[in-house]
């Protein structure tokens, strides 16, 4: 496309595109992702267990019920999303209604490692009472050469 000026004289038209502010703008989204991605993680902190055996067959799913307990022994419930700090003696009213709420009747249990056993075996006793599938969550072993 040619203009032209005051003077009589034709100029064209600059068509090349400006590609700096496109790259500032895709750097400040990076920084932002780069800054929110880590926050977006949120549940309770557990250490997981290392188990030989782990698989990656199943992963629970976003609505799942997911009942995390600290290396304190404080039990929490409900999706990995909003997890609810639950008493040791209304943990089996919680569940039952938690899973009432749930598509499925599965629970995942994220135990820290340094959790007594007392505890976890209190937690899968009270998901057999609900028939509940139970899954275990672990971390697989890293391999020493």
């Amino acid at each position: 496309m040619a203009f032209t000026n005051n003077r009589g004289r034709t100029q064209t038209s600059l068509s090349e595109i400006n590609v700096t502010p496109l790259v500032d703008v895709m750097l400040v989204l990076l920084v932002i992702f780069m800054v929110t991605a880590p926050i977006l993680q949120t549940g309770i902190q557990v250490n997981l267990p290392k188990t030989a055996t782990t698989t990656k067959a199943e992963t629970p799913k976003q609505k799942s019920v997911i009942v995390s307990v600290d290396k304190d022994g404080n039990v929490f419930i409900g999706t990995d999303k909003k997890p609810l700090n639950v008493k040791t003696g209304e943990f089996s009213k919680q569940l039952q209604e938690t899973l009432a709420k749930s598509q499925e009747k599965k629970v995942y249990v994220r135990g820290d490692g340094d959790t007594p056993y007392r505890v976890i075996a209190y937690i899968l006793s009270e998901c057999k009472k609900q028939q509940a599938q139970v899954s275990l969550v672990t971390e697989p072993e890293t391999k020493k050469d």
